[in-house]
């Protein structure tokens, strides 16, 4: 998953940013799951919640045009350097 702080002012602009960005992740074809979600208690938190088919599917997905372009335009409008990821491994369900 991804985080990251909206700077002081910018939440509806990186709210914008990412339902645009959203769109066209979940057409992608190895795309399991991508969604953007805003904290509750705080309008500036936001945390994306996105899971691939596979590792190639992964691939593609950082290999697509508009997702450098999301991260160039979301860079000024954050607190971070950039999104703060973080890598899951599922746990086994019995």
């Amino acid at each position: 998953y991804a985080e990251f702080t909206a700077k002081n002012g910018k939440s509806k602009k990186v709210a914008d940013l990412l339902s645009e960005l959203a769109r066209k992740v979940q057409s992608e074809e190895g795309n399991v799951i991508f969604e953007p979600f805003q904290e509750a208690s705080d309008s500036r938190r936001f945390f994306v919640f996105e899971a691939y088919k596979d590792e190639q599917s992964f691939q593609a997905h950082l290999a697509m045009p508009y997702g450098s372009t999301f991260n160039e335009a979301l860079s000024s409008l954050i607190e971070e350097p950039a999104s703060v990821l973080t890598f899951l491994n599922p746990v086994p369900v019995d």
